[in-house]
């Protein structure tokens, strides 16, 4: 893990795209800015944890799924 130390204002760069920047600092909370494409998704660490929860529990649903598709003469 690389740690890098940053005042409010200052940014940091992730390749061409991507710069995270302190927006501000109150307390023990800080604020910072993100500026990244579109195509790039951006969640806070629990939101991302809970969509792959549910991609895992939504796969889980697959099987079931495909057993209520139609049948092919191919079959």
């Amino acid at each position: 893990m690389l740690v890098l130390t940053r005042k409010k204002g200052e940014a940091i760069k992730i390749g061409d795209d991507i710069e995270i920047k302190i927006v501000s600092i109150q307390g023990d909370q800080i604020k910072i800015g993100i500026n990244a494409p579109k195509s790039i998704e951006i969640h806070r660490q629990e939101i991302y944890q809970e969509i792959q929860l549910e991609n895992k529990d939504a796969a889980k649903e697959i099987p079931n799924l495909l057993g209520l598709l139609p049948k092919t003469n191919n079959e």
